[in-house]
């Protein structure tokens, strides 16, 4: 892909507005307390995917002229609006949307991104921003972007709303960092917006969210606010007021993109050789290691014994984590490293047992 880096404003790219837009007067009024706050992108749910058949699944059509009449309110408003198919881009243009994006539901599914990519095929003056795919899988989220970067969008971005698994978790969907950053470090010059909202899934966790994307130089975020979010008709706990939203936004610390002078950077940089020194020690007692792991291998080859051994990874999964206590790792950052480890020794025993 060939992403060009379009929005360099400097400061992050703030949306807000609500999950769902309901009636002309709870569109009006939240957008009027966004104004107020300083927010000039809005979002506004016209259609909306749901799990579950008879839930909330937007008015549709019916938004539009309540958008309109919103703009011309406030003519330096954007607007922001979800579109899962061919026909809601077309109508989305008809009706001056500003800025389209893709939800996670809709990322899942080649076919119907492929016919989403089509119908903005030429409209190169609108951002189109994908959300990550539900499941954590990174090569479904850039194939979406490599769609529509193949019609000729310039203006691409990429949304981190999480990702649906089956571990227990405070989020509504979980995060998975690592994910996104990799998005970014292979294709650095792409707008990356983060969604605590969707993450979060309640209102109490919003803050730290934001600031941790905040804190990984994320350009932006886009948030859900109505004017009073526990009549919102949809996703009534991870909305803030328009009010509750500025005093978030004013708590966020943003992070300089570069060293402030020639001091730090060379402090900062004697202390980075000191991790480089510190990885090749590490990596060097990972590879003495894995040479156990073969001998490990090789006997239990000659004896015929199973690769794997419950009880020997019990003990290991029980007494690792208690060692790296005394030096002040954290236990699950421990049991998360040698669960690497022992995947990679089950696989060196594997190729060992396969062996001629």
């Amino acid at each position: 892909m060939k992403i060009k880096n379009w929005y360099s404003t400097g400061k992050p790219w703030v949306i807000a507005g609500p999950c769902s837009a309901e009636t002309e007067e709870q569109l009006i009024q939240t957008v009027d307390g966004l104004v107020e706050s300083g927010i000039t992108t809005i979002r506004a749910g016209v259609w909306k995917p749901r799990t579950r058949p008879n839930s909330f699944e937007g008015v549709g059509e019916m938004a539009f002229p309540w958008i309109k009449k919103a703009k011309e309110l406030y003519p330096h408003l954007q607007f922001a609006i979800e579109v899962a198919s061919a026909e809601h881009v077309d109508l989305a243009l008809k009706n001056d949307i500003d800025i389209l994006w893709v939800g996670a539901r809709t990322t899942v599914n080649p076919f119907n991104i492929q016919e989403i990519a089509e119908a903005v095929r030429g409209v190169d003056d609108i951002p189109v921003l994908v959300k990550n795919p539900i499941n954590p899988d990174l090569a479904l989220w850039v194939g979406a972007l490599e769609r529509f970067d193949a019609v000729g969008i310039q203006k691409l971005g990429a949304i981190h709303r999480g990702f649906s698994t089956y571990q227990e978790s405070i989020y509504r969907n979980i995060p998975l960092w690592q994910i996104p950053i990799e998005l970014k470090s292979r294709y650095p010059e792409i707008l990356l917006i983060n969604d605590p909202s969707h993450i979060a899934g309640k209102r109490d966790l919003l803050f730290e969210i934001a600031q941790k994307a905040m804190d990984l130089q994320y350009d932006g975020l886009i948030i859900e606010s109505h004017r009073n979010p526990d009549e919102a008709w949809s996703d009534a706990a991870q909305q803030l007021t328009p009010l509750a939203l500025k005093e978030m936004l004013n708590q966020l610390k943003i992070r300089e993109k570069s060293f402030p002078n020639k001091d730090f950077r060379n402090e900062l940089e004697g202390i980075r050789d000191q991790i480089d020194e510190t990885d090749k020690e590490l990596l060097e007692v990972l590879s003495r290691r894995l040479e156990l792991v073969k001998k490990v291998g090789q006997y239990k080859k000659e004896k015929n014994v199973a690769i794997f051994q419950l009880e020997r990874w019990n003990k290991i999964l029980e007494n690792r984590p208690l060692w790296g206590e005394k030096l002040y790792l954290d236990a699950q950052f421990v049991k998360s490293v040698y669960q690497s480890i022992h995947d990679e020794s089950i696989r060196i025993q594997t190729e060992i047992y396969n062996e001629e």
